[in-house]
């Protein structure tokens, strides 16, 4: 499948920081694309690249065809965004916010009233139309934004923190709108601290630290390459137990965390955790506390930058919009 976005060694610079250090990735057209990392780490600046928010100073940025660099305006005709920060208009209406919308895009009048109608449909606020923004609930305003980056048939649709703040039972039912939307052939680049969320939708992730993309993969592949199963463990003796454990065949890595030790192991957990306690036992290595678990998508993030995507969040994308793979 063809690729919708195209990313070749970029970098960027603030003064002396290089924020961005010879980043390359592709999404291809109509998948549900997650770029995930810490605070600091150059998310923002390349996703602010991609929407023409900032420069590309070097590298090339290539987005439904077009050049970011000399074909910005059409780049943003082309693109969609949600952003993390609310930017409605308080005093609007649900129908005036759209049609505020359309007409900046120039939008004519009678295809702009049937998108109207459309993204109002979609997101099922037909019965809140009339009702100012200021009134609406945090899910529906959520979903009243996505439909205002939907009202142009944006090819690529930016989603930064979609559900932050939201209630499980609204993130769900705006995820159901946003696969509506992908299945229908708009491409998603998503950010998201919610793991869980980009481990169930996501049909590839990259994860950058410290300006260089450290993981790439879809969500299954980058928890297997973790191990097939995890153990976290507190001991009497951590360091004495890293070196027991590193002499295990069954065992594939072991790391210090904050309490204790992080195992990734070869096997079925099932079988080697009583094995494993009985070495570390037998060396007079008492464990504290032992919890067996399959990898997830937060241990993945844990294992590549060291944090915890909710400790490292904070990044947000400039709210200051211009109105115009493998």
């Amino acid at each position: 499948m063809a690729n919708i976005i195209e990313v070749r060694h970029l970098e960027h610079r603030f003064g002396d920081l290089k924020a961005v250090d010879d980043v390359s990735f592709s999404v291809e057209k109509g998948e549900i694309y997650s770029f995930l990392g810490p605070n600091g780490a150059g998310k923002s600046t390349v996703i602010n690249t991609l929407i023409t928010l900032l420069p590309v100073q070097k590298g090339s940025v290539n987005i439904a065809g077009y050049d970011v660099a000399s074909q910005p305006q059409e780049v943003r005709k082309a693109i969609g965004i949600v952003f993390q920060v609310e930017t409605l208009d308080r005093d609007l209406t649900v129908w005036e916010a759209l049609e505020f919308h359309g007409r900046i895009y120039s939008l004519p009048q009678g295809l702009r009233q049937k998108r109207i109608e459309e993204m109002i449909s979609l997101v099922e606020l037909e019965d809140k139309r009339d009702v100012r923004t200021r009134h609406l609930s945090g899910g529906m305003k959520r979903r009243l934004e996505i439909a205002r980056g939907l009202m142009t048939r944006p090819k690529v649709l930016f989603l930064d923190e979609p559900t932050l703040g939201l209630d499980t039972q609204t993130r769900i039912k705006l995820w159901d709108y946003i696969r509506k939307v992908n299945q229908a052939g708009t491409t998603i680049f998503l950010t998201t601290h919610y793991m869980d969320e980009a481990d169930q939708v996501s049909n590839w992730i990259d994860i950058i630290d410290h300006g260089k993309i450290i993981a790439s993969g879809n969500p299954l592949k980058l928890k297997n390459d973790l191990g097939r199963d995890m153990i976290y463990m507190e001991t009497s003796d951590n360091e004495a137990a890293l070196q027991i454990l590193q002499s295990l065949d069954v065992v594939k890595e072991v790391h210090r965390i904050s309490k204790g030790l992080r195992i990734s192991i070869n096997s079925d957990g099932t079988y080697s955790l009583p094995a494993i306690m009985d070495r570390l036992k037998e060396h007079g290595v008492a464990i504290a506390g032992v919890n067996l678990k399959k990898p997830t998508l937060d241990d993945v993030f844990i294992y590549h930058t060291g944090h915890d995507i909710r400790e490292a969040s904070g990044e947000k994308l400039s709210v200051q919009i211009s109105t115009g793979r493998r």
